[in-house]
């Protein structure tokens, strides 16, 4: 008789970053989506941020959630296609250790199924730096719901077999730990 292993949901703290030159915290819908997918699954938000799609800005505070003891896990929303100001993608691959391949790939896969060949235009890009891993979406709801749902939420719960990426991220700190 095989045995069934069973490993308890392990909480992460996720931080969203939201890249767009026109959104606010009222009108950050794809953020706010993220933010409820993250919680509803049991982890914890660590932070949320909206920023320029500047690449300097988006890097500085990817690089502090990154060396932070209470960050695991990135999400950012925006900045993803192919217009002037689209910069996600660049500012944030120098800043990973190792890149997530599949992410992209997968996620184009499950996007074709709703918008066909659009989907060659996402540059959703995934890495692990430091012990957080991140994960880059476009900007639009449905896309960050495709992403989330379709790829990233089994990838970041502990008990989805046969892997996740829970035991390759840095220990986490509850919120209480993280402020003592």
């Amino acid at each position: 008789m095989a045995h069934k292993h069973i490993v308890d949901f392990i909480p992460l703290n996720i931080a969203v970053l939201t890249v767009s030159d026109t959104r606010t915290e009222e009108t950050d819908t794809s953020g706010h989506l993220l933010v409820e997918g993250v919680q509803e699954a049991g982890h914890r938000l660590a932070d949320k941020a909206i920023v320029k799609d500047d690449i300097y800005q988006i890097r500085a505070v990817l690089s502090r959630w990154i060396a932070s003891d209470n960050v695991q896990a990135v999400l950012i929303t925006g900045g993803t296609g192919f217009t002037g100001r689209d910069s996600t993608p660049e500012a944030v691959l120098p800043l990973f250790d190792k890149v997530v391949d599949g992410y992209g790939e997968l996620f184009r896969q499950v996007s074709f199924e709703q918008i066909g060949t659009s989907t060659i235009q996402s540059r959703a890009v995934a890495g692990l730096a430091n012990g957080t891993i991140t994960f880059v979406m476009p900007g639009s709801n449905n896309g960050c719901r495709t992403a989330w749902e379709q790829v990233i939420r089994e990838q970041l719960d502990s008990r989805h077999r046969p892997c996740n990426f829970v035991e390759q991220l840095k220990p986490g700190k509850s919120a209480s730990e993280a402020t003592a």
